[in-house]
């Protein structure tokens, strides 16, 4: 083992002793997009909240996870919904992100959406979307984990929306995009 390797950064912390805050700040050092996680409830009302903790899983068979906090109000509702769609947010939607971070009564009204190819709320503007039934729950601490099997997608080639270090950013391509 080469000794640089085998030494903790100078200002580290064994995850065990970590002061909460310090740890979510050194998590929040990883930049992520901006997703809005949307289903029905039982009597069909779109419901929805906004995540950034989204990641894809799989390409055979087509998955991706998100995670929601167990002291979720909506945890129950997401667990019981057979399907949700992951609207990923392009970087003029950051009021968007922030209607459904919020309490707000009805966070759905005045929002352009549309049922997607599996019923779900499609959010008009966004980058992509990720139609997915509720495969699997996993165990995550105080957070469970959602397995979702995607069965439709769309995508624009729209900025997205970018989260760091507690604020909304865009992102700069240092290199050109290689579409070839």
């Amino acid at each position: 083992m080469h000794e640089d390797t085998a030494r903790a950064p100078v200002s580290g912390q064994r995850a065990l002793e970590a002061d909460p805050r310090r740890f979510r700040a050194a998590l929040g050092r990883f930049v992520t997009g901006v997703t809005i996680v949307t289903t029905l409830d039982a009597s069909g009302r779109p419901v929805g909240l906004t995540a950034n903790s989204f990641n894809s899983v799989s390409l055979d068979p087509p998955m991706v996870l998100w995670s929601l906090a167990r002291r979720s109000a909506n945890l129950p509702l997401f667990e019981g919904a057979s399907h949700y769609a992951i609207n990923i947010l392009a970087a003029d939607q950051h009021a968007l992100s922030d209607r459904f971070a919020r309490s707000v009564e009805d966070r759905f009204a005045g929002v352009d959406w549309t049922p997607g190819v599996c019923g779900m709320p499609v959010l008009a503007g966004v980058t992509a979307v990720f139609e997915c039934v509720n495969d699997t729950r996993v165990d995550g601490g105080d957070h469970v984990v959602f397995l979702g099997r995607v069965e439709a997608f769309e995508e624009q080639d729209r900025v997205p929306l970018v989260f760091h270090s507690g604020r909304y950013a865009r992102p700069h391509y240092a290199l050109p995009a290689d579409r070839g």
